[in-house]
């Protein structure tokens, strides 16, 4: 080898680096270094020796780096073509670097010690334990050198494990190899890592008092940090028994330096994992220890120094590691607990309860929030939820969680202790806002059992908490000039008031421990009058502040129940509901209503329509009255929002259901519905309703924009047409016919059977629904009509925006946080734009809700109406084109999907099979076209021009609702075709990774996947049969996994079976199998990177080769042009496949072939596309299973005779 050229390319690689480095190097020549560098990596023969030429010491470190990566590179990529004796070389220079090639431990980089530990690890990985059998004796020897030493060898040891078992990234027989050895070695390992923890620990203790030795006793603190990571590494994974090995004197040492600061996050970590530890509960028992005194004690007084040193983030993630401790030891107690006698409740039960209630009351939300699912667990569990211990402990529990539920601790705010912690754990008050939703949802959940095992008590607090509230001054909070801040305006609360979030905070307490007494204790238990006594406080507190009277309506529906022993209080609660509906903060009229306002109005009406649902009896001795309020409150047009009306026919709907009588409820609801009927029937609305233009001017589309502050002149014809299709479809979704059969037929309900036996009923509706339905379809078809281009320029600025997407939609479908300062007392709609788009997507919605209610609830009499067919293809069906994606996915959804799923048999032919035909043709012909453009777009674009870092881009926003309006379509096919029974079975699929030769085509559709009866009647008609087929396997190549599991799990394999015999007589033709085939190939490149699709796809296009290929000479010509494909390996499968003689093979097998055979086309993540492949060679097995001795060779064998087998 020649010096002088190791030399002058080192010097070469140097300054390359250094460029590199630089942050002042222009990026043509840092591109120029980093391209040299690379060549010289991949081509370069003299590789090791410049590699350790540039980890010398006396480099600097970025070059010591990067020397060190070349010679990573040489173990990872150039190892198999070595000689041995270039492998020795290389292993013992890299010895020699880990004993005198690094500065001392306290002044080496990390990312140098990284890199050296990693190159042993690659070298282990090729060698041990086959070719290198004293590797854990040179570790050994090499710790002993130094502290310095000490710690690589516990990265060594880290990286191993991760790398091994963890991440497991070699291939299967040197992982077993290899961790079949650590397994073998564990006690040793074991004892060497504990030895090594105490010695280091009881040095650094020593020492870090006196300030002459202080980089002595850091360097023992270092050494001692790096053996905790590496016990973390190992504990998860191995045999419970050296963990507790002696006693548990590893839990114990563990548990030690819990006080030890410098060491107690690493100690923390290491106890979580060991008492999370899953596996057999049998062996988890000896770790109940940490239950004892001793190891109690540490917990909690580490817990309470933490705590007092004040609000440190070392100290606070200490914090969070202790409670997760705490709560895996909750959770192991209720596991093991009534395992088997030896198993008591531990003594120090209640002890633990009280430091884990103190993790309940700690300021940090976080903390508060990480006990609730083990008090859950601890509340429900069959033999601790009667300890007396935790019983003991629920009014504590209960105190805590009504502080626990007011929602303070904002990250912007300073109004609380929490707002501290809040700072360190949530980027925003809208990520705090979902965290803490969620939180007091698990909070509620516990709540439930806890009211459960002490109802009485927890009653009390709940009563206890609504006399304060309703007695407490109400406390607005500090007028700033941001009034979310502080008060709203007008001097009313905002959602941060004080006030507010107390009553918020009782309300929801109230609610969960009400709703859950009476389901749970005995009716002679309802503590009745309390509960009276508390529902007529609530109806006689008056309130003018609309964020606190949500409140105070949700307490009057909580209570509600308590009306049932008391009847003569309806009229009270009604009462109370009815002065809410037409609730007012400014005079009538004079602005527009506030956010609060509207929902403390909607509030009040879904009340009622909720009592009127649940305690129809109850209400119906006051039906009469409650009429003549409803009808009182709808003379009046401005005192109602259409929607409020709707709610409150709504509510008499469900009364008259309770009339039990046909010709009764069919009168009263003509009375009701004849303000609709007037309008809807009305000549000016037939005109409006069928003539476009006259339409646009109707809703005043065609006029200027005008001030938002002055009267929308058009506002109150669009209000009438709101009015109308709101009552249509209030009534039509309420009205019902009795559910006992014998009220029904005593009603009038039943009209007779169907051929199968079910029973057919009438709808007090039906009449009144369908004189309305000639002019709904035709708002459908002018609705559809508006989206062409003529009608689109017919309509004034900016007034053409009206049928866009409303930001608030837009924001929901890209899944961004929603604003948290949603202010209350602003106007719901900004503008007469605003206004105008909600009323065309709520007109929209509603029309196909309608049409998709009509079906369930007025059954055979509405398909069976006159050319029904061609009534929808007329109106519904117009027009698609110009419709944007997220119109037609509600289309699919509401209106469609039921249309077919509640469709009687009688009508498929002459009903849904014309709906569907042209709608499958339609959509398979849309989606494919938005899916090319979307591929299209990522193949062309470069990286600089993909918005992906702007999440609200236009172009993100396509693709999102592309992928919905395709799920959506994949959903109703789905729903058509195939039975439930199939979709229950059919479970996304996960992959056992633990065993590559454990093929993941394990995991196969449900095999009973059957076409239901909707499903044949369609296969039977071929456009309709080929736009299913071609639907189902184009989605496989769509970018959209959801879309390629359901058809691949659900749909593929049942149409495709449909079609048996075409297959078996060869008329299905060669170029659709080809296409069939390929579609499911290509979906294997596309979706192959998915653990899940690429199971479902590889057991479909088995299926498919093993079906077709008999049959198909075809197929074979599109498996050959598989990259990479073997063809002497395709021979020898299709050789046992076409000659059933041969086929002896287990299914696995030739699954796992077939699998081998199209791995060319199996698609990859992103990150493995470009990465260079590694190769690992196998060693000589270690463990050969031994050959079974036949029965002659045993009894032969020398010393003859059975009884030598028997001796001991």
């Amino acid at each position: 080898m020649d010096m002088e050229q190791v030399n002058a390319l080192c010097e070469e690689l140097v300054k390359a680096v250094t460029v590199m480095m630089d942050p002042s190097s222009t990026q043509r020549y840092r591109l120029e270094a980093l391209k040299f560098c690379e060549e010289f990596k991949e081509k370069c023969p003299i590789c090791v020796p410049c590699g350790l030429r540039l980890a010398e010491i006396t480099q600097i470190a970025i070059v010591r780096h990067f020397g060190l990566q070349i010679l990573e590179h040489v173990v990872k990529f150039r190892w198999n073509s070595m000689s041995r004796l270039e492998k020795v070389y290389l292993k013992n220079s890299v010895m020699e670097l880990l004993v005198n090639g690094t500065l001392s431990i306290l002044e080496e980089e990390n990312h140098i010690k990284d890199v050296l530990s990693r190159i042993m690890v690659e070298m282990i990985k090729r060698e041990w334990p086959q070719h290198w059998p004293d590797l854990l004796l040179e570790l050994d020897t090499l710790s002993r050198q130094g502290e310095t030493q000490r710690e690589l060898v516990m990265f060594i040891l880290l990286r191993l494990a991760e790398d091994v078992v963890t991440f497991q990234t070699l291939p299967t027989q040197r992982r077993r190899d290899i961790q079949q050895t650590l397994t073998q070695n564990m006690e040793r390992i074991f004892s060497f890592l504990l030895s090594t923890l105490q010695e280091n620990v009881n040095k650094y203790q020593q020492m870090k008092t006196d300030a002459s030795r202080e980089a002595e006793a850091k360097a023992n603190c270092r050494v001692s940090t790096a053996t905790l990571n590496t016990l973390a590494g190992y504990i998860d994974w191995v045999s419970l028994n050296h963990i507790v090995a002696e006693n548990c004197k590893l839990l114990e040492t563990l548990c030690l330096l819990l006080n030890e600061e410098e060491l107690q996050l690493g100690a923390a970590e290491c106890l979580l994992i060991a008492v999370s530890r899953k596996g057999k509960l049998e062996d988890r028992k000896p770790l109940m220890i940490l239950f004892g005194d001793v190891a109690m004690h540490y917990i909690l007084s580490a817990a309470q120094t933490a705590d007092g040193g004040g609000l440190e983030e070392k100290h606070y993630l200490f914090l969070k590691r202790l409670c997760q401790v705490l709560c895996a030891l909750g959770n192991l107690l209720c596991a093991l607990l009534g395992l088997d006698a030896n198993i008591q409740t531990p003594v120090n039960f209640g002890k633990y309860l009280e430091s884990f209630l103190a993790f309940t009351t700690h300021p940090s939300q976080f903390l508060r929030s990480s006990t609730h699912m083990t008090w859950g667990a601890l509340f429900r569990h069959e033999i601790l939820s009667r300890d007396p211990s935790l019983l003991a402990i629920i009014p504590k529990y209960l105190r805590a969680s009504m502080t626990n539920l007011v929602k303070m601790g904002f990250p912007s705010k300073t109004d609380s202790p929490s707002c501290e912690y809040s700072r360190f754990d949530f980027d925003s008050d809208e990520d705090f806002n979902a965290f803490f939703n969620a939180s007091r949802a698990q909070q509620g959940e516990v709540l439930r059992w806890v009211c459960r095992l002490d109802t009485k008590t927890s009653f009390q607090m709940a009563a206890e908490w609504l006399k304060y509230q309703l007695s407490a001054p109400i406390d607005t909070g500090p007028v700033n000039s941001c009034s979310t801040a502080g008060a709203g305006e007008g001097g009313y609360c905002s959602i941060f008031s004080s006030s507010f979030v107390q009553w918020e905070a009782m309300t929801f307490f109230l609610e969960s421990v009400i709703n859950h007494m009476f389901r749970t204790i005995d009716k002679e238990e309802v503590p009745v009058s309390d509960g009276i006594e508390l529902l007529q406080m609530v109806l006689n507190f008056e309130m003018k502040d609309p964020l606190i009277l949500s409140c105070v309506l949700t307490n009057v529906s909580a209570l509600f129940p308590f009306v049932t022993y008391k009847p003569e209080l309806l009229p009270h609660v009604f009462s109370k509901l009815f002065s809410s509906v037409t609730f007012e903060t400014v005079g009538e009229n004079k602005a527009p209503r506030t956010r609060a306002v509207r929902n403390v109005r909607r509030h009040a009406c879904s009340s009622i329509n909720k009592m009127c649902r649940d305690y129809p009896d109850l209400v119906l001795p006051n039906f009469d009255m409650l009429y003549s309020h409803v009808k009182q409150l709808l003379s009046n047009e401005l005192l109602l929002t259409q929607m409020e009306k709707s709610a409150l026919m709504e509510a008499l709907v469900l009364i008259s259901n309770q009339f039990k009588n046909y010709e009764r409820q069919k009168l009263f609801l003509e009375e009701l519905m004849a303000p609709v009927v007037n309008i809807w029937l009305s000549e000016e609305m037939c005109r409006v309703l069928t003539d476009i233009d006259a339409f646009i001017a109707y809703v005043g589309a065609d006029l200027k924009a005008c001030d938002p502050a002055v009267e929308d002149p058009c506002g109150a014809n669009r209000a009438r047409i709101t009015f109308c299709v709101h009552g249509i479809l209030g009534v039509l979704r309420r009205t019902s016919w009795p559910s006992d059969l014998e009220e029904a037929r005593a009603g009038g309900f039943l009209v007779g059977y169907t051929p199968s036996g079910n029973p057919i009923f009438r709808n007090p509706c039906t009449e009144q629904i369908l004189r309305l339905l000639d002019n709904l379809l035709a708002l459908v078809r002018t609705h559809n009509t508006l989206y062409t281009p003529e009608m689109l320029a017919k309509m004034a600025e900016p007034f053409t925006k009206v049928l866009d997407i409303l930001e608030s939609e837009k924001t929901a479908i890209l899944g961004l946080p929603q604003p948290l300062l949603e202010v209350n007392e602003h106007p719901v709609y900004k503008s007469t734009l605003e206004r105008m788009q909600r009323f065309f997507g709520i007109l929209y919605e509603n029309c196909y809700h309608i049409l998709g209610k009509a079906g369930p609830s007025m059954q055979q009499d509405f398909y069976t109406v006159e050319d029904l067919a061609t009534q929808l293809l007329g109106s519904a069906f117009v027009n698609l084109n110009n419709i944007p994606d997220f119109r037609l996915k509600s289309m699919l959804r509401v209106f469609v999907k039921p249309l077919v799923l509640f469709c009687p048999p009688e009508q498929y032919e002459t009903l849904i099979a014309p709906i569907l035909g042209p709608l499958f043709t339609y959509f398979h012909m849309r989606l494919s076209q938005k899916w090319h453009v979307i591929n299209q777009r990522s193949v062309l674009c470069g990286e600089d021009e993909i918005a992906e870092d702007n999440p609200e881009s236009q172009e993100m926003l396509e693709e999102q609702l592309v992928r919905m309006l395709t799920r959506e379509v994949m959903d109703l096919i789905t729903a058509c075709c195939v039975s439930k029974k199939t979709a229950e079975h059919s479970a996304a699929p996960t992959v056992d990774g633990d065993d590559e030769e454990m093929m993941a085509t394990e995991v196969t559709p449900s095999s009973v996947a059957e076409l239901t009866d909707l499903g044949k009647c369609l296969m039977k008609h071929e456009d309709i049969c080929t736009a299913l087929l071609i639907t189902a396997f184009s989605s496989l190549t769509w970018k959209d996994t959801l879309s390629c599991q359901r058809a691949t799990t659900q749909l593929c394999w049942p149409l495709l079976k449909q079609l048996s015999s075409q297959v078996m007589s060869g008329t299905l033709l060669a170029d659709a199998v080809t296409w069939l085939f390929t579609s499911v190939l290509k979906g294997l490149q596309m979706h192959g990177q998915h653990d899940g699709c690429m199971a479902s796809l590889v057991h479909l296009a088995f299926q498919i080769y093993e079906t077709l290929r008999p049959r198909y000479l075809e197929i074979r010509a599109v498996m050959e042009q598989i990259p990479e494909i073997h063809k002497e390996s395709l021979d020898q499968f299709d050789c046992k496949l076409l000659n059933p003689s041969l086929q002896k093979t287990a299914d696995k097998r030739r699954k796992d072939h077939f699998k081998r055979l199209i791995a060319g086309c199996i698609g990859k993540p992103l990150g493995e596309q470009f990465r260079k492949e590694v190769h690992i060679k196998n060693l000589p097995m270690l463990f050969k299973k031994p050959k079974p001795m036949l029965e002659t060779e045993v009894l032969d064998n020398e010393g003859g005779g059975l009884a030598t087998l028997f001796e001991p």
